[in-house]
């Protein structure tokens, strides 16, 4: 397997792109679910940023503890790709026919579970990424903020 593109790392050029799509799609999902024109217009956009990436992290001290945190990300994304696939479905199906009383009912039922599920699931979503975010920044710059300033600075 290949662990660089162009000769620059991989692992950070992907964990850059998951803390950017990640969101992006927690917030589309969101949105799709609570705004119909944009459920309409977005389509399978939300789907499609849901099951976009797939990362891998090295192991070795703090960054076993930030690829913990990253493992954790799954079941919130899993989520996401589930309400976004119930959001298409519903769209498609509101799409494929007039929505008479019983179709009415239903996909009125159906988007407000979908609008509760996508508020819970984007927002740990969205909590959790940036947790990892964190947890990355501290096991990168951590030693290197506790040790001083890097190449010297005042005083060296």
């Amino acid at each position: 397997m290949f662990d660089t593109i162009a000769g620059l790392p991989l692992h950070p050029l992907v964990v850059h792109a998951v803390e950017v799509i990640v969101p992006l799609a927690a917030v589309a999902v969101l949105l799709a679910a609570l705004w119909p024109r944009f459920r309409r217009w977005a389509f399978a956009l939300p789907l499609l940023l849901a099951v976009a990436l797939e990362g891998r992290v090295g192991e070795s001290g703090a960054v076993e503890v930030h690829s913990q945190m990253a493992e954790r990300l799954l079941p919130w994304v899993i989520g996401l790709v589930v309400i976004a696939a119930g959001l298409v479905l519903m769209t498609w199906w509101a799409r494929r026919g007039q929505a008479g009383d019983a179709r009415g009912a239903v996909l009125r039922a159906v988007v407000l579970v979908l609008v509760v599920a996508s508020m819970v699931v984007s927002t740990g979503t969205i909590v959790q990424a940036v947790r990892i975010g964190h947890s990355c920044a501290t096991a990168v710059w951590g030693q290197t903020a506790s040790s001083g300033p890097v190449g010297g600075g005042v005083g060296a």
